[in-house]
């Protein structure tokens, strides 16, 4: 394939749609939800409404077809409005729905994929613990056989769409002796008996956001929902991550565009010293930084995509998209709070939101020291990606639903 700068009609129609829809559904409304810490599920229908909730999902599938640098246009849009929007829709089709498409059997591609792919369900993602994030071999959540279904029991934490989700897939032992290859993927209904969960307050940032605490006492699963095969888990877990990770790269973009278009209207309104701030030169140079990282991290981003179009397995490249993108974010975002002087330390512009929501993307789904000893080991010869059982489906162009 030639290399493409350009974005296809599709993509240019699908890019206006979500930016819209985030001005009249989001921005209005944006500061009050932060504010209460309360998070909007509308939001989630009208996004299915639109068929974003699928975007990169085969029609066949109930999804619109399109490839995967669409879900990133979608992602980037939605965190120019909100980081908890675009969080929703990386936990749901990055980290669940795609995991179904790579590892999923066909009834359970029917009995849950279709149904996420049209918005009439929602998927959620549970692998994080209280004493295991980065080092996901410490999880201690159990599944033990016992006749045609498995026995749950554990906690999760940090999961987003904790309160909201219907389905989750979720990490669990089933060999504790055999360490991270003794660990297995399960799709659970909130409906099962015996799941719980609570969200968490008192959040930093994405306070808009619903995330929180999983608990698994007695679940009875079928072996049917047994994702993969026994063992498999930690292997469906970074196949996962890497689509988590080119989402979340994404939504550093749009969360770099939303502090640059408020950063450059207040250098025009904002006037110091009898000119523009705009014209003085450490302004401009914040100004610059962020126009260079907005470019540098779509163009990290929009390679991964390129690739998982082609079939390809992206650890590598997602894993420095979500690094370089994620910094470059949290850097605008303070940049931006500076810009904005006295009033970027209060809630009357959106940059103090931008700097808060900035920080947990630099840690959740790989912290930025576990991405920057990634990549050293890449570069040194020391990590090699090994061919997986079950691959992410190449896009292919046939058809889009728009």
């Amino acid at each position: 394939m030639m290399m493409n700068f350009d974005f296809t009609p599709e993509q240019e129609m699908l890019r206006s749609t979500v930016r819209k829809f985030v001005d009249k559904e989001i921005m209005p409304y944006i500061k009050e939800w932060d504010e209460r810490g309360y998070f909007e599920p509308s939001i989630l229908k009208r996004l299915a409404e639109l068929n974003l909730m699928g975007v990169c999902i085969p029609e066949k599938y109930g999804g619109m077809g399109m490839d995967y640098n669409s879900l990133a246009i979608v992602c980037e849009e939605l965190e120019r409005g909100d980081t908890a929007f675009r969080t929703a829709v990386s936990v749901h089709t990055g980290l669940n729905s795609l995991t179904l498409l790579q590892w999923g059997t066909e009834e359970q591609k029917q009995k849950y994929l279709v149904p996420q792919a049209k918005g009439e369900k929602i998927g959620a993602f549970a692998l994080t613990e209280p004493n295991a994030g980065s080092d996901v071999a410490s999880i201690s959540t159990t599944a033990v056989r016992d006749g045609d279904d498995y026995i749950l029991n554990g906690q999760k934490t940090w999961i987003s769409l904790c309160d909201i989700a219907d389905h989750f897939i979720v990490f669990a032992y089933t060999d504790k002796s055999k360490k991270h290859r003794g660990i297995s993927a399960f799709i659970v209904e909130r409906t099962m008996p015996g799941f719980s969960s609570k969200a968490i307050k008192g959040k930093l940032g994405i306070r808009a956001g619903n995330t929180g605490e999983l608990f698994f006492d007695n679940v009875r699963v079928p072996k049917e929902n047994l994702l993969g095969e026994e063992g498999e888990g930690f292997k469906i877990a970074m196949s996962a991550l890497d689509n988590g990770r080119f989402t979340v790269a994404a939504g550093a973009v749009g969360l770099i565009m939303a502090c640059l278009e408020a950063s450059i209207k207040y250098c025009h309104e904002r006037k110091t010293f009898g000119k523009e701030i705009g014209r003085h030169q450490l302004v401009q140079q914040m100004i610059a930084k962020m126009e260079a990282g907005l470019q540098i991290s779509r163009l990290l981003v929009y390679k991964v995509g390129f690739l998982k179009n082609q079939g390809r397995r992206t650890t590598r490249e997602a894993s420095l998209a979500k690094w370089i993108a994620c910094d470059f974010a949290n850097q605008a975002a303070d940049d931006a709070v500076q810009i904005h002087g006295a009033y970027g330390y209060s809630n009357e512009y959106p940059v103090e939101r931008y700097l808060r929501n900035s920080k947990a993307p630099v840690i959740y789904e790989g912290t930025r020291e576990i991405h920057t000893i990634m990549q050293a080991e890449y570069a040194l010869g020391y990590r090699v990606d090994k061919p997986l059982r079950k691959t992410l489906p190449a896009w292919s162009p046939e058809s889009v639903t728009l």
